[in-house]
């Protein structure tokens, strides 16, 4: 989904909220008027319009140009800064390239093998965050609900846990929109199997270990009907979009892994994946 397009819920949001900048005007061009001495007649005649106009404006009822704000303080005397903030994005589009592409659906298409409910690419915006949920997968049998973020490589650990643990807040809110009621939400991280992930995770064992306690075995047996461990945790797993072996979900090397990685980094992927 675009950035640009609107949710009907962001719709509803923006149409039912009074834009803040209109009452911070109309408060400070009454204000500013009072202190001055100007009735709203010479403020009127001053600008070009009715004094109702400017009655409304100073209410807080009116909708002023830019044109016509600009005239006001210019009579007033005011000096107005109009700061605009881009919002939060968080998991940059950019992300969003032929091989992660490949990874997505690879991982929706063997999640649904076994019979969980997907969706890809779940838009959620928080306030001024906005983001998307690479994918999520649901099993009505057990009522869990998985969150998956997939990535070509990781460099930031802690980045990677904040956009999670943000999806994880959001996730039974999103999973309504489709009608799921989750008893349990589990969170994964898929990244794409390359030398360059096996350096990553054995470089940072420790923290990699306490931020997914959970690997590619254990996460097997949820898809496949098994339970997961009670005290959860999140789950890392490697995974190659090229690959039809029953067990897709691959282990890092320092968990035991003996035969390379199907490729080097994410360059080499995407141009074997090409050919």
């Amino acid at each position: 989904m675009s950035p640009t397009c609107f949710t009907p819920a962001m719709i509803q949001a923006i149409r039912g909220t009074e834009p803040p900048l209109r009452r911070t005007f109309a408060r400070v061009c009454r204000e500013t008027r009072l202190r001055l001495g100007l009735s709203q007649e010479r403020l009127a005649a001053a600008v070009g319009v009715s004094r109702g106009h400017i009655a409304r404006i100073e209410l807080g009822r009116a909708n002023p140009s830019l044109d016509l704000v600009t005239r006001i303080a210019s009579a007033l005397g005011l000096e107005i800064d109009l700061v605009a903030r881009t919002p939060v994005i968080i998991g940059a589009r950019n992300q969003r390239d032929a091989v992660h592409a490949r990874c997505s659906g690879y991982a929706d298409r063997r999640l649904r093998e076994p019979g969980w409910l997907t969706a890809r690419e779940v838009e959620i915006v928080h306030a001024r965050s906005h983001g998307w949920i690479d994918l999520l997968a649901f099993d009505p049998t057990s009522a869990t609900l998985i969150v998956i973020e997939i990535k070509t490589s990781v460099h930031d650990l802690g980045e990677v846990e904040r956009q999670i643990g943000w999806y994880e807040r959001s996730a039974p809110g999103v999973a309504a929109r489709f009608g799921w009621r989750p008893r349990r939400v589990v969170s994964w991280l898929l990244v794409l199997a390359t030398d360059e992930t096996d350096a990553f995770v054995r470089a940072n064992r420790d923290i990699v270990a306490r931020a997914f306690p959970r690997r590619a075995t254990e996460m097997s047996g949820l898809v496949t009907g098994g339970t997961w461990p009670a005290v959860g945790g999140r789950g890392l797993a490697l995974i190659d979009p090229r690959s039809r072996r029953r067990a897709w979900l691959i282990r890092c090397r320092s968990d035991g892994r003996r035969s390379p990685a199907p490729f080097v980094d994410h360059a080499d992927a995407a141009r074997r994946l090409a050919a």
